[in-house]
């Protein structure tokens, strides 16, 4: 038996006989969903990259902006009260969607990416020293990488990676056992957007805690499929983005720990993140202002909240074994593909799935895909030391959600046999 293959069986799914009726409902909400692509109904397999907006997002969305539109706080008329109260109830919502202990550890960002660079530049700037250790793996996205490059050349500190398993996962015994003892932070993604590979977060938080580090989850991937809790993860930092969480693009979510983000110096100067502003010097505002200078996406964040509002009326049992369901069958599809490699197979894992063919490139499979319905991504998908790791330099990626079909997943597996065919 194949890997994919006893990766598939190992991948038990209950019986769920309101899942599948369900199904059409669910889609329904979906208006895009509709869509022919080259005449073939739209199959969106590219759930890693963006999601799709349900009806109740899109009609928040517009909702607010024909009868709310206003700048927040300060506003002494109702428009600007109705809007502060969108502002901050989707904070206050948000805080409950991860567990957090106060409603001011929230910090609205524009997304995960804003989230990240925000740490590194803040508290990487205040508190790493010359010397100091950054520590991530090896799958993490740019977003994850890139603004710890900058603060370390600023800072004259270093960063190391955890290296990856045959498949695809962390040893985290080795992590502790190689545990450099001037690390600092430990950035690591929650679930990767490459190889689909859940990180077992609560453990990696565990093992940077007793050295005395902080640890930050990349929760980009994993937000929009199964339930967040900061204080069960034990994390210091999370980040993720709405519009992967069926929200608009724009609007993404910091969660710190309190004590931390009280410590961290502000981020951005300007509106509203200020208490008092003089010619030669200022003082900042209250948590979580303090970091959200300007003018906020009030319209994101209203949709934001519709997104979890719509996430917990389908539950996360729903989700969960929905998701999983499609996971196994996409997993025995691909197998039976041959001459195509699946990137990634830890048994911990989302329906994420990056795979390529020898002889023909990523970006092929991709077009020929589109020609069938099939909306896939090509390309390094942000991690390009991933892809000189695995020694190829893209993937075609299929990511699942929810409301995706079987049929779908038949779908792709014949326009994979047809592009063989096409192509070789």
């Amino acid at each position: 038996m194949g890997t994919i293959a006893m990766i598939a069986n190992a991948l038990v799914v209950p019986e769920l006989p309101d899942v599948e009726s369900n199904v059409a409902s669910v889609r329904a909400r979906f208006p895009i969903l509709a869509r022919e692509i080259n005449g073939h109904p739209l199959a969106y397999l590219d759930n890693a990259a963006t999601s799709q907006k349900p009806l109740e997002v899109i009609e928040a969305v517009d909702g607010f902006y024909r009868s709310r539109n206003a700048n927040i706080h300060r506003s002494l008329h109702t428009l600007g009260e109705e809007a502060t109260a969108d502002w901050e109830g989707a904070r206050a919502k948000v805080a409950r969607f991860i567990g957090a202990r106060r409603n001011e550890e929230v910090i609205f960002t524009r997304g995960t990416t804003e989230s990240i660079n925000l740490v590194a530049s803040s508290w990487g700037e205040a508190f790493l020293k010359e010397g100091d250790v950054i520590l991530l793996t090896m799958m993490e996205h740019h977003s994850n990488i890139v603004p710890w490059q900058l603060v370390a050349a600023r800072r004259g500190a270093s960063l190391v990676y955890i290296q990856l398993e045959a498949d695809g996962s962390i040893d985290l015994e080795k992590v502790e056992a190689s545990w450099n003892p001037r690390t600092r932070i430990v950035c690591a993604t929650h679930m990767s957007n490459v190889l689909g590979t859940i990180n077992d977060i609560r453990r990696l938080s565990e093992i940077a805690h007793a050295h005395g580090a902080l640890l930050l989850a990349d929760a980009a991937q994993s937000a929009p499929h199964m339930r967040l809790d900061v204080g069960a993860l034990g994390c210091d930092f999370l980040a993720f983005s709405g519009h992967k969480l069926y929200a608009p693009m724009g609007i993404g979510v910091l969660w710190g720990r309190e004590a931390l983000l009280e410590a961290m110096p502000p981020y951005m100067g300007g509106g509203d993140m200020i208490r008092s502003v003089g010619l030669e010097t200022s003082t900042y505002n209250d948590l979580p202002w303090k970091f959200e200078a300007g003018t906020p996406d009030v319209g994101g964040a209203v949709g934001l909240s519709a997104a979890i509002d719509f996430i917990g009326g389908l539950g996360w049992d729903y989700i969960g074994r929905r998701e999983a369901s499609l996971g196994r069958r996409a997993l025995s599809v691909l197998g039976e593909v041959r001459g195509l490699s699946l990137h990634g197979t830890a048994r911990d894992r989302g329906a994420v799935f990056s795979f390529s063919f020898a002889d023909i490139h990523p970006h092929d499979i991709a077009q020929f895909l589109d020609r069938e319905g099939l909306a896939v991504r090509a390309g390094h998908h942000c991690a390009q030391p991933l892809m000189r790791l695995l020694k190829v330099p893209a993937t075609t990626r299929a990511s699942l959600a929810f409301w995706n079909t079987e049929e779908e997943v038949e779908r792709l597996g014949a326009a994979l046999e047809a592009a063989k065919r096409f192509y070789l």
